[in-house]
């Protein structure tokens, strides 16, 4: 089916449109442009040089798809934003391609991004995330499956947060939050197992059980995260789940937060 297209908007000939769209009055779109079918793209919203959109996403009012980086280090290089599919991108949000050549910011799928909500460059979204209100994400980030931002959460660059974490209202942090985690308050506290996600993704409550343990020996222990590895592997039976743990913490680079 064709897409319906206001004769308001101000489209590139050179922009890509997929079948079934609908765009409305006022939106704007660049020449390097590819946007999947099914998408509706509600007014005033802009879409930029190196916007790559999949199928079945809501883009709504006064939001900036692939705005310039906002980094010191861009020098006007050719870079992209990546959005998956059935996401839904909700007023006055900015997500910035990336800052070098080729550099992408990527979304997944199924994403719902409240208003507000600013990606920064060459972060990187996974599936079913959610960011409340104003949330910030700076640049470099990494932020796993599931992951859910409240309002006013902020993330400083270079930062990755786990699967199903659940960071607070107002929080503010500048290390890597681990997956399956209630995060939030100033100081930033570990508030225990993010249970009623892992419960909704179906991990059973012999396995939570066995993360809680993990965690005791994380933020109740006055050891290293080197040595808090080494005693999960020793004292947890395994799972995937304690995987995705061990794993997250091995690759940590700027620190896990409160140790």
């Amino acid at each position: 089916m064709a897409s319906e297209i206001s004769p308001k908007a101000e489209i590139s000939p050179k922009a890509k449109i997929g079948n079934n769209c609908k765009i409305f009055p006022f939106v704007y779109i660049e020449d390097d442009v590819e946007i999947g079918d099914n998408c509706i793209i509600f007014p005033f919203v802009s879409i930029c040089d190196g916007s790559r959109i999949g199928k079945n996403n809501k883009i709504h009012q006064g939001s900036v798809i692939a705005a310039l980086p906002q980094d010191f280090n861009f020098r006007g290089e050719k870079s992209y934003v990546e959005i998956g599919d059935n996401n839904i991108i909700r007023e006055n949000v900015v997500i910035n391609r990336g800052t070098h050549r080729d550099g992408v910011t990527k979304i997944g799928n199924n994403n719902f991004l409240l208003e507000g909500t600013h990606i920064s460059h060459d972060t990187v979204v996974g599936d079913h995330c959610v960011f409340g209100y104003g949330v910030k994400i700076a640049g470099d980030c990494e932020i796993h499956n599931g992951a859910i931002f409240s309002s006013s959460a902020i993330q400083n660059a270079n930062t990755r947060v786990g699967r199903l974490a659940l960071i607070q209202a107002g929080t503010t942090f500048s290390q890597d939050i681990p997956p399956f985690v209630i995060v939030g308050g100033k100081p930033l506290e570990y508030g225990g197992p993010n249970n009623t996600m892992m419960r909704e993704a179906g991990i059973n409550e012999k396995v939570q059980k066995h993360i809680a343990n993990a965690y005791r020996l994380l933020f109740h222990g006055k050891t290293s995260v080197f040595d808090v590895i080494n005693q999960i592997k020793d004292q947890v039976p395994d799972s995937p789940e304690i995987q995705t743990i061990i794993q997250f913490l091995e690759n940590t680079k700027r620190g896990i937060m409160c140790k």
